[in-house]
């Protein structure tokens, strides 16, 4: 059962106890038609919610025979609350008004009476009783709509903003796409025609070979960065991956066009999370770039092993067999590395070897549901 419930039941108990005193105080059980009356008035209040006319006209026989009225102002307040009908309310109103009014039996009423002073005032006090719970009701509903009002304009204003932040998002990936499409490819695309006309014009094999993993890896490049390109175009319209998204049965592909010499040793169960999966894919990727950047000539080792319920990466390479050339970094790599392991639940420590070389090590947990957060 739901709190409003909850609270629609206490409440509804609360009225009927309350009715239940008015009863005991005002009716003598004695006169059995007036406790009938009341009784049949306290008892319907259990369905002022949902038949709410029908419950004030079961009430309004008490108002007529006896002086116990809690359970009709309390059919009226209801009423009130969930009708716009204001003709209906005043309806109302003044039949409790004239039942309350009128002595009982009808039949006994002299109009000498009521045209007295004093049933002036009785009847313009028992008006004003009637009309209290009809506008506490009325206000009562006016907030209730207010408060829905406020939290549609919220919602509105929340949808707005989102709608702005995305078209500023929007706007931003456009310019991005643009940027990417005309300097960065114009680049890697002068790369790969440079690197295929060396592979053509030069008669060197070591020379012929280099020329033609600079020509696949340009090609490859210019692959992924036209996929970006058409996603950031798409301005999010859609849920696309800004690449494809690898798994360690990439690792190979990705070991034997990494330009550099080197060996691949994996002893992985097949039902590794994607994330670990991914995480150990960029963690070589980015290692053997390192090694093609600062290590040119150096031969390198990859190493993934499952043990201790945990994914243990460890790229390790050679020195550094000729002198490296200056190239722009802004060391972004291993920081996105060691984040990436943080989200994972993982660690990634890097450092240079005895031999004159470089380390790199990942270490992921799955088990315990470590693997399964996204990356």
């Amino acid at each position: 059962m739901s709190p409003h419930n909850r609270r629609g039941l206490a409440a509804d108990a609360v009225l009927i106890g309350a009715s239940l005193a008015d009863l005991w105080a005002n009716v003598d059980t004695e006169e059995r038609l007036a406790f009938t009356c009341a009784l049949l008035a306290t008892a319907a209040l259990a369905l002022r919610r949902s038949l709410p006319l029908a419950t004030l006209a079961l009430t309004l026989p008490a108002a007529a025979v006896t002086d116990a009225v809690f359970a009709t102002l309390a059919a009226l307040y209801t009423l009130s609350s969930l009708s716009r009908h204001r003709a209906l309310l005043a309806g109302c109103a003044m039949a409790f008004t004239v039942c309350d009014f009128l002595p009982w039996p009808w039949t006994d009423v002299n109009s000498d009476d009521l045209s007295d002073t004093y049933s002036l005032i009785h009847f313009t006090y028992t008006l004003a009783t009637a009309a209290a719970p009809v506008f506490l009701g009325q206000l009562v509903q006016a907030r209730r709509e207010l408060s829905l009002r406020l939290a549609e304009i919220s919602e509105a204003r929340e949808h707005e903003r989102l709608l702005t932040a995305q078209s500023v998002l929007a706007r931003e990936r456009a310019q991005l796409a643009r940027e990417m499409h005309d300097v960065v490819s114009h680049q890697v695309s002068l790369i790969a025609v440079q690197a295929g006309a060396l592979q053509v014009a030069t008669q060197d094999a070591g020379t012929k070979e280099a020329a033609a993993t600079i020509r696949r890896l340009s090609v490859r490049t210019l692959e992924e960065l036209r996929h970006m390109v058409s996603v950031l175009r798409a301005s999010g319209s859609r849920p696309t991956e800004l690449t494809p998204q690898p798994s360690l049965a990439d690792l190979r592909q990705l070991v034997d066009g990494s330009g550099i010499e080197a060996e691949l040793e994996t002893d992985l169960p097949q039902d590794l999370p994607p994330t670990v999966q991914r995480a150990v894919y960029r963690t070589v990727q980015e290692a053997l770039t390192n090694v093609r950047k600062h290590a040119p000539g150096a031969t390198a080792t990859v190493r993934v092993s499952h043990r201790k319920g945990a994914v243990h990466t460890t790229i390790t390479n050679t020195a550094s067999a000729r002198p490296a050339l200056p190239l722009p970094s802004a060391h972004h790599g291993l920081a996105g590395l060691h984040q990436r392991a943080t989200l994972l639940g993982g660690t990634v420590t890097s450092g240079p070897t005895a031999e004159g070389g470089y380390e790199v090590r990942l270490e992921l947990p799955v088990e315990h549901g470590h693997g399964s957060r996204p990356a």
